[in-house]
């Protein structure tokens, strides 16, 4: 589960321009307040020349209609070609700050040869000579494909000396896609509103510097090295470890992470987690990612950081391959090189795959064709955007004997079907085989439009030690939960941190970060989500909590 916004930017820099996207809890503009921006709906031809005024259309720019409403269309022709929408909005000396709100949609959106070739709207303010008056808005991008209409909305402040806002809708040399607009509308707004969004978002308080190199702590200060006993994870001396802690995500989308040594620091020492749940991909680990230029040195170090901070604090690191469906070859490629960078490290556990799903059972384990249609009920809930397309499958088995083949003897934790919730197959005739490792621990995620707790996962905890890798409560009802799956957070989460007590299940909850969805923190001061956050917060701080109903 992932989703991925997020504010690097001192407070300083926010409050000459802070953005903010629907859902924010900030005042808007007045809804009389005309929109600086004519013909925003493209609703109007009045010379009657089949293009709406002031929005020249050409062959790539076209004028649209659906259910008789009017709205532009950008397509991009091929790749790397640039198609763009200008319009040069006047500004007044009295607009210190504006609200941009628009409707998008969008289809097929790939990167082109750089990172930032995408979709996106370019925005510079000039001032009446037509020069350039910075700073500029930041640019809304879009990548990816989304069904319906979003509606999105920006606020800035207006820099001294602006007469004009340039606005520029633009497939800006994509691979490939098509990108549509409706409604847009600026308007004026108080700064003041710029200015409190931006405090509300900048850190209010101070956190320990760690250094950019955090070297491996001393053979003797590392945690006990772990092994499978029966249901069990025990350490050298047969005693019992229970892991429970938070997941820190970001490394699966950002090549640089956003903000993971502070986050893992105080996941530790103030949230009190023995367990550290580090989403990778294998992309960035290896540097072939657009965006990296290094062959992916810096994506390494930043790992081996989180590593040797965990390590130090006593804690357990796992390492997950945070990637969706099944595994492929490049999959089994990054295994073993992982492996053989943190073979029989005794902090490191390796999660092989994120959430594998639409697959059966024996292509799950043994590897085979994976079709490029979507199969079976928990698939038409799709959890996120991810594009399927058929490919041949290694398998589970084939990622535990990459590790295994290296002499990495780390404990590896392999998820199960329906996006890693339903592990049930293993005791079907579907456990792996450890090959003469420290052991399988087999993971399930669980999210409140998820049901049959008894049969999905706990009779599984009765012979195998259980990793609730992810676990978390929206605050929102998502896109594709049905009405009669979504539950009130505020019963759901305490029945399910009792759940885990009650079992003594291990557990990383999702997500320690304000913008990734179900959040437990509100802010980068590491506020917990009163909804799922607070209960976390709790449970990790020893907290009982008695289950009142089973799903």
């Amino acid at each position: 589960m992932t989703k991925y916004f997020s504010i690097h930017r001192l407070i300083g820099g926010l409050l000459v321009c802070a953005t903010l996207f629907t859902g924010a809890s900030v005042v808007r503009a007045a809804d009389d307040e005309p929109s600086l921006i004519k013909n925003g709906n493209f609703e109007t031809d009045e010379n009657g020349d089949g293009q709406p005024d002031g929005w020249p259309v050409n062959d790539n720019v076209k004028w649209e209609t659906e259910d008789g409403n009017h709205f532009i269309r950008l397509t991009s022709p091929s790749a790397g070609e640039n198609v763009m929408v200008y319009k040069l909005v006047p500004i007044k000396d009295e607009h210190k700050a504006l609200e941009l709100t628009y409707r998008v949609r969008y289809d097929n959106i790939k990167a082109g040869d750089e990172l930032w070739f995408d979709g996106r709207i370019m925005m510079n303010f000039k001032d009446a000579d037509e020069k350039v008056v910075k700073p500029s808005p930041k640019p809304p991008t879009f990548k990816g494909s989304t069904k319906e209409w979003k509606d999105r909305k920006q606020q800035f402040l207006v820099p001294e000396g602006a007469k004009n806002l340039e606005i520029m809708l633009t497939l800006f040399k994509p691979a490939s896609g098509t990108l549509e607009f409706d409604d847009m509308a600026l308007k004026p707004i108080d700064p003041a509103v710029v200015a409190k969004a931006a405090a509300a978002a900048a850190p209010t308080r101070s956190f320990p510097v760690l250094p950019d190199v955090i070297p491996a702590p001393a053979a003797e200060k590392m945690p006990p090295e772990l092994r499978v006993v029966g249901n069990q994870i025990q350490d050298a001396a047969g005693n019992s470890v229970w892991l429970q802690g938070v997941s820190v995500p970001s490394m699966e989308w950002s090549a640089t992470g956003e903000s993971i040594t502070r986050s893992i620091e105080i996941a530790i020492t103030e949230w009190k987690s023995n367990c550290i749940r580090l989403p990778i991909k294998e992309s960035y680990w290896f540097g072939t990612d657009k965006s990296q230029k290094d062959g992916g040195e810096q994506y390494r170090q930043i790992v081996d950081n989180a590593v040797n901070l965990t390590a130090s604090h006593g804690a357990y690191l796992v390492l997950d391959l945070h990637r969706f469906r099944a595994p492929n070859d490049d999959h089994v490629k990054f295994w073993k090189d992982a492996a053989e960078r943190y073979k029989n490290n005794p902090a490191v556990l390796f999660e092989l795959f994120n959430e594998p799903h639409g697959i059966s059972w024996d292509v799950w384990r043994d590897g085979g064709q994976v079709t490029d249609k979507k199969q079976g009920s928990s698939d038409a809930l799709s959890e996120n955007t991810e594009v399927v397309s058929g490919f041949q499958s290694p398998g589970m088995q084939k990622l535990v004997d990459a590790v295994r083949e290296i002499g990495a003897k780390n404990i590896v934790i392999v998820g199960g079907l329906d996006w890693s919730y339903d592990i049930s197959g293993i005791l079907n005739g579907y456990a792996l085989n450890d090959k003469g490792g420290n052991g399988i621990v087999y993971s399930t995620h669980v999210y409140p439009w998820k049901s049959k707790w008894q049969s999905k996962f706990l009779d599984v905890a009765a012979h195998h030690p259980i990793f609730v890798g992810e676990v978390g409560a929206p605050n929102e009802r998502y896109a594709f939960i049905p009405a009669e799956r979504h539950e009130d957070p505020l019963t759901w989460s305490p029945d399910m941190v009792a759940l885990i007590q009650q079992h003594k299940l291990h557990w990383t909850a999702w997500a320690f970060h304000p913008k990734a969805g179900p959040p437990m923190l509100n802010d980068w001061n590491y506020t917990p989500t009163s909804y799922w956050g607070d209960y976390a917060k709790r449970a990790l701080a020893g907290e009982q909590f008695t289950m009142k109903r089973m799903r």
